[in-house]
C-alpha cells in the first residue's frame, strides 16, 4: 500500500514537471547592429576573408615559419589546451550526474556502552560488540525538474567556452606575430635609410668644410652639418636596439630564447587581404573571443534554470545492503544478509533565504554576462571599423607621402646649387635634407601601417584561428 501511495505521489510530480515551463536559451536579437561596421562596402550574400585560413593570408614563407612555430610552441597556446582538458573533464563528470552513485567497503566497528547509561543499567558487567561487514551504499536523485540538464548545459557551455578562448588566443598570436614581423622590416628599412643617410650627411660635411675654406660658408654651417651626422648616428644606434628587442619579442612568441629572426624586405610584402567584410552577424559565428562571451551568457543562463530549481522539491533514493555479522566467521553466511532502500521528497521550507538569494544572484550575474556579450561585439565592431578605415585609405596616404619625399629631393637638389653660387645660406641645405630624411622615414611607416591595418582587419573579423 505504502509504495501504491509513492508511485502516486512521484506520478502527480511528474505531471507538474510537464506543466512547468522551462526556459530555453535564445540568441538576444538586439546584440547584433547591421550598422556595426559603418560602411556600405558590404555586398550581398558577402562572404567574410575571416574564413580563409591565414596561411593563404600571409604568404611571406618566413613568416609562415614564424607562425607555425609559435602556435606550436606557445606556452599561452599551452595553457589555453589545458583549460580546455579541465573544462572537459567537468563536462564528462555532468553527464554521469544522472546515473545513481555506487560505493562499497569493509567496516568493523567496536562498541561497549557505560554502565551508568541507560542501556548499561540493565548490565549486571561491562560488555563490548565487534560487527564486521561489506555494505555496498547506492545514493540517486532524480532528475524532476531539469536540475542536471542545467548544470550539464552550463558546463557544455563553460566546455565550448574554453574551446573558443583557446581559438581567441590563436587568432591574437597570429596577428601579434604577423604584427611584429612587419614592424621588423620596417624597422629595417629604417636603418637601411639611417645608414645612407649617415654616408651622406658625412660627405655633406666634407663638402661643407671645403666651402668653409673657400670662404662660401661660415663655421655655424660645419657645426650643423657635424650635428646632423652625430644625430643620424645615435638613431641608428636607437633603431638597432628596437631591432633587438623585437626580435626577442618575436622568439617570446614561439616560446623561445631570444634568436636573430629571419626574414624578408618591407617593400617585397604583399598581405593577401581584400577588405571582403561579411555581414556583422558573421561576427557570432567567426570571432572567437564573442563566441566565448555568449558561452559566458548561455552557462550564467542555465545556472540560472538551475537556482530556480532549487524552490522545488527533491526525490532521492538511497540504499545499502551486504553482509553484516559480529562473528567474522559467518560474515559470508546467507544469514548476514542485509538490505533497505529509502526514497524520499524534500521539500525546503525555510534556509534562511539562501536559495532566493543564490537566484537572484544568478539572475543579477545573467545579466552582467549578457551586458558583457554585447560589449564585446560592440568593440568587435569597432575595431573592424578602424581597421577598415587605415586600410582602404593607405594608398592614397603613401602616394602623397611619396610627391612629398620627390618633392624634397628636389629642394635638396636646389638649394646645394644655390649655396654653390652663393645665393642661399646652408642652412636651407640642411632643412631641406632634415625633412627629406623625415619623409623617407614616414614612407616606410606608412607601409608598415597598411600592413598592421591589413593583420588587424582580419583579426578583428575573426581570422587566424582556423
Amino acid at each position: 500500500m505504502k509504495t501504491k501511495y509513492l508511485f502516486i505521489a512521484v506520478s502527480a510530480i511528474l505531471m507538474l514537471n510537464s506543466c512547468i515551463a522551462k526556459s530555453k536559451y535564445e540568441r538576444p536579437k538586439d546584440v547584433v547592429d547591421e550598422n556595426l561596421f559603418r560602411t556600405d562596402r558590404i555586398p550581398k550574400d558577402s562572404l567574410s576573408i575571416a574564413n580563409v585560413s591565414w596561411k593563404e593570408i600571409f604568404t611571406d614563407t618566413d613568416l609562415q615559419n614564424l607562425i607555425s612555430k609559435s602556435l606550436e610552441n606557445n606556452l599561452d597556446i599551452r595553457i589555453a589546451l589545458q583549460n580546455i582538458a579541465s573544462a572537459e573533464a567537468y563536462l564528462k563528470q555532468s553527464k554521469t550526474a544522472y546515473f545513481p552513485t555506487l560505493s562499497v567497503g569493509p567496516n568493523y566497528s567496536y562498541a561497549t556502552p557505560s554502565l551508568n547509561s541507560v542501556s548499561g543499567q540493565s548490565l549486571d558487567s561491562r560488555t563490548s560488540v565487534n560487527q564486521y561487514d561489506i555494505t555496498a551504499n547506492l545514493n540517486w536523485e532524480i532528475d524532476l525538474w531539469g536540475k542536471l540538464k542545467s548544470q550539464e548545459k552550463s558546463q557544455l557551455a563553460l566546455y565550448l567556452g574554453s574551446v573558443a578562448a583557446h581559438q581567441s588566443v590563436k587568432s591574437n598570436l597570429v596577428a601579434s606575430v604577423a604584427t611584429a614581423y612587419y614592424q621588423l622590416l620596417e624597422l629595417d628599412e629604417e636603418k637601411k635609410i639611417i645608414s645612407e643617410t649617415i654616408d651622406i650627411r658625412n660627405k655633406n660635411l666634407e663638402t661643407t668644410k671645403a666651402l668653409k675654406e673657400a670662404g662660401t660658408v661660415t663655421e655655424v654651417a660645419v657645426q650643423q652639418s657635424e650635428a646632423l651626422v652625430y644625430n643620424a648616428q645615435a638613431s641608428l644606434i636607437s633603431i638597432n636596439n628596437q631591432i633587438s628587442q623585437l626580435e626577442n619579442a618575436i622568439s617570446l612568441l614561439m616560446g623561445e630564447s631570444a634568436h636573430n629572426i629571419q626574414r624578408g624586405t618591407l617593400d617585397s610584402q604583399n598581405a593577401n587581404i581584400s577588405p571582403d567584410l561579411g555581414f556583422p552577424a558573421m561576427l557570432l559565428e567567426n570571432r572567437p573571443d564573442v563566441r566565448q562571451a555568449e558561452m559566458n551568457l548561455v552557462n550564467a543562463f542555465e545556472l540560472t534554470n538551475f537556482a530556480k530549481t532549487q524552490f522545488y522539491p527533491s526525490l532521492r533514493i538511497t540504499g545499502s545492503g551486504g553482509l553484516q555479522s559480529v562473528d567474522i566467521d559467518n560474515l559470508f553466511s546467507g544469514n548476514s544478509l542485509f538490505a533497505n532502500i529509502v526514497a524520499g521528497l524534500t521539500q525546503p521550507i525555510f534556509n534562511g533565504r539562501q536559495i532566493r538569494s543564490n537566484y537572484e544572484a544568478s539572475l543579477a550575474a545573467k545579466e552582467t554576462a549578457y551586458l558583457n556579450f554585447r560589449k564585446t561585439v560592440l568593440i568587435a565592431g569597432n575595431e573592424v571599423s578602424d581597421a577598415l578605415k587605415i586600410f582602404t585609405t593607405q594608398d592614397q596616404f603613401i602616394s602623397l607621402k611619396e610627391k612629398e619625399l620627390k618633392a624634397y629631393d628636389n629642394s635638396v637638389n636646389f638649394s646645394q646649387e644655390l649655396v654653390n653660387y652663393g645665393m642661399a645660406t646652408y642652412l636651407e641645405v640642411l632643412n631641406a635634407d632634415v625633412s627629406r630624411l623625415n619623409a623617407e622615414l614616414n614612407i616606410a611607416n606608412a607601409k608598415f601601417t597598411k600592413l598592421q591595418a591589413a593583420v588587424e582587419l582580419y583579426r578583428a573579423l575573426g581570422g587566424g584561428w582556423r
